[in-house]
């Protein structure tokens, strides 16, 4: 059957698509600042607000994923513009999380905690907005789809049982993570602003 054998060539390529999206989503390295937010909590509190983080980051990342391609045809953006765009955006982001050593405490109340800051812009921020949009220029849209709700999934067991892997790693190692992550998305930045660079000229 064509269509099985087009699946399973493209199923080869999710590596592709759902690592740089857990790089950028990088739920373990947000683990010390989500414990600091749900401290306070009362334990019902804090499933309260994982779900409603859970919930707002996918339905943000829903919308631009389902939005992107139609917003380059209006304005006439090619993939390669936003492979540099977006690549730029990425490193950005990343260099921002390699110097920064400041963990601000929010001030949003209780019940908006899960929408701002933990769903967004922490979880499904402008690293994943615009890695979302690059992927869907590069994979299939369901493959993208497929990666995005995976790492949601992955995503909602971590902050689920943050205080348990916060105790088995320790800060230290959450933020080495983060690090490790952050350093790991500025090389995919990279590749994405080179990549965007050979399509526009080849003989680059």
């Amino acid at each position: 059957m064509p269509w099985l054998e087009s699946v399973l060539s493209n199923l080869k390529d999710f590596p592709l698509v759902f690592i740089p999206l857990f790089v950028a989503m990088d739920p373990l390295g947000l683990l010390p600042f989500v414990v600091g937010i749900l401290d306070p909590l009362a334990g019902s509190r804090r499933g309260t607000v994982i779900r409603k983080a859970i919930l707002t980051g996918a339905v943000v990342g829903l919308v631009f994923l389902a939005l992107g391609r139609a917003i380059f045809g209006v304005l006439g953006i090619q993939i390669s513009d936003f492979l540099i765009a977006g690549g730029a955006i990425l490193f950005i982001v990343s260099l921002r999380n390699l110097v920064s050593a400041s963990e601000e405490r929010p001030t949003a109340p209780d019940e908006f905690l899960g929408v701002v800051p933990i769903g967004t812009p922490l979880l499904v921020g402008p690293a994943t907005i615009s890695m979302l949009i690059v992927l869907t220029g590069l994979h299939p849209f369901w493959l993208v789809l497929a990666g995005f709700l995976l790492n949601m999934t992955l995503a909602w067991v971590v902050l689920a049982q943050a205080e348990r892997i916060q105790r088995f790693l320790g800060v230290g190692g959450l933020r080495a993570f983060s690090k490790v992550a952050s350093l790991l998305l500025a090389a995919i930045a990279v590749q994405l602003v080179r990549r965007g660079i050979t399509q526009i000229w080849p003989g680059q």
